[in-house]
């Protein structure tokens, strides 16, 4: 069989986008995207971990162009990309591509926002971008989905760079020979491990893709080549990084089927596949009251991939906390609480949480679906309880509005930014398709508030 020419159309379709090309309904969803990435990282932008990778980066920045959201800093637009794609994952609070459970935006939103503050575009023509990147990195990642993710590679870094090189490329107006390149330089910086995850290093796969994603793009725009078959030729992305190739997945119904119209929110600040369980054991919480003391054990049943991603069962950090749905599950009955404060240091050393955490367990079942779970309670008394949560809050079937997104925007910006300049940051990105300079909204989430020991 003839492998179709997968780069070459694809890159032929990233140059032909127009903004009048999306549906308005795809259009929204990319506003909503857009909104809930920035909440991410401004929400973020406090963290140890964008701390420690301003400390190792500043002093290698050139010009400092470009926005750290939700601090002082400036950095050049390359690290600038690379910080915020950071920020807006390390809570992991931000958006989800629920058939390859890729993180769309920070890859993309994170290279294109960090470039607007040195080449101008307007808020509108940004958007349009940045589902162009969306819709690539998402295909890109149907394709070789799940056997790439099995294999042990974080798609959100992986198929992420592809992302953020379709949307460079687009924003500064490549030709399709200089796409081709941006792709293949991007399919040779496809990376992202995931071993990594409940380190420091899992938020650095976002950045980094957003960093190379727009490098390639640029060095592409120089007259830097690279093979023009980067996806599809035996030694190029797929067959190198997956046995699954469904070339299918990225050019059938290219424009009119759009991937990015599927994104959704999390509305708990860890691995998507414990949401089930704490959107349970939060029911449980209100249905019971006082009797979360009286609890004796507490059983959950979940499909495989949900102890293979988060079956920490002690976790000593709040990122290891992410990924235990030990803890998710303890701190959802005692306190009520998916937010990123349940996620705490703190939180996962707390001597009332570590108690119940240690009644928790969990069974793996193949009948049960990835975003499903059955939680069994059982009293002091010998009494029992059962929830089943078939879709999680969050979900494509039950997706958080746009006044949920708010509540979400503010409640972990606030902790940041204050309570003013929160408000303020969301009103922006919301009339980010009105705003004639896309940087004005970068320049918007900059704060004083928050400074490195360093300035």
């Amino acid at each position: 069989m003839t492998t179709p020419p997968v780069t070459r159309a694809l890159a032929e379709w990233i140059v032909s986008v127009k903004d009048g090309d999306i549906a308005e309904d795809v259009r929204q969803e990319g506003v909503r995207t857009f909104v809930n990435w920035l909440g991410c990282a401004v929400g973020g932008a406090s963290h140890e971990t964008v701390d420690a990778a301003i400390r190792g980066v500043a002093p290698f920045s050139g010009p400092q162009t470009s926005t750290v959201l939700g601090r002082s800093e400036k950095l050049d637009a390359m690290h600038a990309a690379l910080v915020n794609g950071i920020s807006s994952h390390v809570l992991d609070y931000d958006d989800t591509h629920l058939k390859t459970i890729i993180h769309p935006a920070g890859p993309v939103a994170s290279a294109l926002l960090a470039l607007a503050e040195t080449r101008p575009q307007s808020g509108r023509a940004l958007i349009t971008s940045m589902l162009v990147g969306i819709e690539v990195e998402c295909r890109i990642g149907n394709a070789v989905y799940p056997d790439h993710y099995d294999r042990g590679w974080h798609i959100t870094g992986t198929a992420g760079v592809f992302g953020a090189a379709a949307a460079v490329g687009h924003a500064i107006g490549l030709d399709a020979t200089k796409m081709q390149w941006a792709l293949g330089l991007a399919a040779s910086q496809s990376a992202g491990l995931r071993e990594m995850f409940g380190t420091m290093t899992k938020s650095f796969h976002p950045g980094r893709a957003a960093q190379n994603g727009a490098m390639s793009a640029l060095l592409a725009e120089a007259g830097f080549d690279s093979s023009l078959r980067g996806i599809e030729a035996p030694r190029g992305f797929a067959n190198v990084m997956s046995d699954k190739q469904d070339y299918g997945e990225i050019l059938d119904d290219l424009g009119s089927r759009w991937e990015a119209a599927l994104n959704s929110y999390k509305p708990f600040a860890c691995g998507i596949v414990i949401h089930p369980t704490i959107d349970g054991c939060q029911q449980i919480r209100e249905e019971i009251g006082a009797r979360v003391g009286a609890i004796a054990s507490v059983q959950l049943t979940a499909h495989p991939l949900v102890l293979e991603l988060t079956g920490k069962t002690s976790p000593k950090t709040g990122l290891e906390g992410k990924f235990s749905v030990y803890h998710a599950a303890a701190c959802a009955l005692l306190h009520g609480d998916g937010a990123p404060t349940a996620f705490t240091d703190e939180i996962v050393a707390d001597p009332a949480v570590v108690a119940l955490r240690d009644k928790v367990r969990a069974t793996a079942d193949r009948r049960i679906h990835e975003a499903s779970v059955v939680i069994e309670i059982t009293f002091d008394d010998g009494s029992t309880m059962t929830k089943e949560i078939d879709r999680a809050i969050g979900s494509r079937e039950r997706p958080l509005s746009n006044e949920m997104l708010d509540t979400k925007f503010l409640r972990q910006a606030e902790l940041v930014v204050g309570a003013a300049d929160a408000e303020r940051i969301l009103a922006a990105a919301w009339a980010i398709e009105a705003a004639s300079d896309a940087g004005d909204v970068a320049r918007a989430a900059r704060s004083d508030k928050l400074r490195s020991a360093a300035e």
